[in-house]
């Protein structure tokens, strides 16, 4: 059924749905309001049975899921930005131990300064943690991939991350076609746990392993990340059987089929690239869009097979690894590796900022001018980044940049003010 409904209600209301038996969380912006909703149906007998636990920190969250999910009982959880980062040690146990936990990152930066709005260096800071990302681009592809996530957790034994915008997606409120119970009931089966502590049949879990077997257990993890590759796509061909609409999968392209550029990247940002290249297209540029839902395991064949024909790549990122530039686009750049396409890193929306269509159209006419830099930083103020490296370098003293930045902000914010 179509509802015009907040996308943080929207994925509690889907979660509900897949009827988990253990719901944990901590509070943090800008995922909230979904574990505060999932809490409420709980309380309100209208999920059950499912215990939902409160507990004292992220931390607790996920070593509580941990606990659950071991018992036998499907489990998820959610978090944001620096709530991850407490839990980092459990997330790493929990895909250690084989658990098939599904958790949303509501993306948020990571601080400091601290900064509550969107961007995805919380998920890129657990990239390597054994994992399955998924990227949802809109409320509906966020709502459906937590019911695959489910399925995929399960068929084998692996947490599932689904990743969706904080706030440009948890708070906004649009139309979403809300999936009905004996839907969800004939897509995921009933939980059976592949492991479960059960004291009629003791054995030992997380126990210490070494250099004779610790290299073996890490590559039996890659290699169920690498049946997730497999498992994606097929899991989102069924899901499309049964509810009549394509979501999920590895990644989906837009207007590639002549594309001679092509831009890549993660999450909402997506609808926002597709407009602007529309306008390319109508000024005679061939460019596409190529959307990576599956950001780990990264689909490096697929993503190689929908970025063959471009001799321009440009990977917009809301991340970037300091000291070095974009994540998302030194992972396309070895898929490409040996290729005539040469790749693009464009670091956009730190910390929220928003990345507007003007900027993406001129970023566009940019690269065919042949005028892009390998490193770009959208919309960045070059004029404040100068006064501060000279502050630094005049002055030993000089404060901490984040304040001094807002500063001169502020300042060049009045005097504008005072000039209109």
């Amino acid at each position: 059924m179509l509802r015009q409904i907040e996308g943080s209600r929207a994925v509690a209301e889907t979660v509900a749905l897949c009827r988990p038996e253990v719901v944990c969380a901590y509070p943090i912006s800008p995922q909230t309001h979904i574990i505060e909703a999932v809490g409420a149906m709980v309380k309100e007998g209208l999920l059950s049975p499912c215990e939902f636990i409160n507990v004292e920190s992220e931390f607790a969250a996920m070593s509580v899921s941990i606990g659950a999910s071991a018992a036998g009982a499907r489990t998820y959880t959610a978090t944001a930005s620096q709530g991850l980062l407490f839990m980092i040690e459990a997330v790493y146990n929990a895909a250690g131990l084989g658990l098939p936990i599904v958790m949303t990152l509501a993306n948020r930066a990571i601080g400091a300064p601290i900064n509550i709005w969107n961007d995805h260096s919380d998920a890129m800071a657990v990239r390597d943690s054994g994992w399955i990302q998924l990227f949802a681009e809109t409320n509906q592809e966020a709502a459906d991939l937590h019911v695959q996530a489910f399925r995929l957790a399960e068929e084998l034994s692996v947490p599932v991350m689904v990743c969706m915008d904080g706030f440009i997606l948890t708070h906004a409120v649009e139309g979403v076609d809300m999936l009905e119970q004996s839907v969800v009931d004939g897509f995921l089966p009933p939980y059976e746990p592949r492991q479960v502590l059960d004291p009629d049949d003791p054995v030992s879990i997380g126990a210490m392993v070494g250099p004779e077997a610790f290299e073996e257990v890490r590559y039996l993890a890659h290699l169920r990340q690498m049946d997730a590759l497999v498992r994606i796509p097929a899991i989102a061909k069924a899901f499309e059987e049964v509810t009549g609409r394509a979501s999920g999968g590895l990644l989906r392209s837009y207007r590639t089929e002549d594309a001679d550029t092509i831009v890549v990247a993660l999450g909402s940002v997506l609808g926002t690239i597709k407009d602007a290249v529309d306008i390319r297209r109508d000024a005679g540029e061939r460019v596409g869009v190529v959307g990576i839902t599956s950001f780990r395991p990264f689909p490096r064949e697929a993503v190689r097979e929908a970025l063959s024909k471009a001799s321009r790549i440009i990977v917009i990122e809301k991340a970037f690894s300091i000291g070095f530039g974009g994540v998302l686009a030194t992972d396309v750049a070895l898929v490409v590796q040996g290729s005539n396409s040469k790749v693009f890193s464009v670091v956009a929306g730190l910390g929220g900022r928003a990345i507007t269509r003007r900027s993406l159209e001129d970023l566009l006419a940019q690269s065919a001018r042949g005028d892009l830099k390998s490193l770009t930083f959208l919309d960045l103020d070059g004029a404040a980044v100068d006064r501060e490296r000279t502050r630094m370098a005049n002055t030993r003293r000089s404060g901490p940049s984040a304040e001094n930045l807002l500063r001169d902000v502020g300042t060049e914010h009045a005097a504008s003010k005072v000039k209109s």
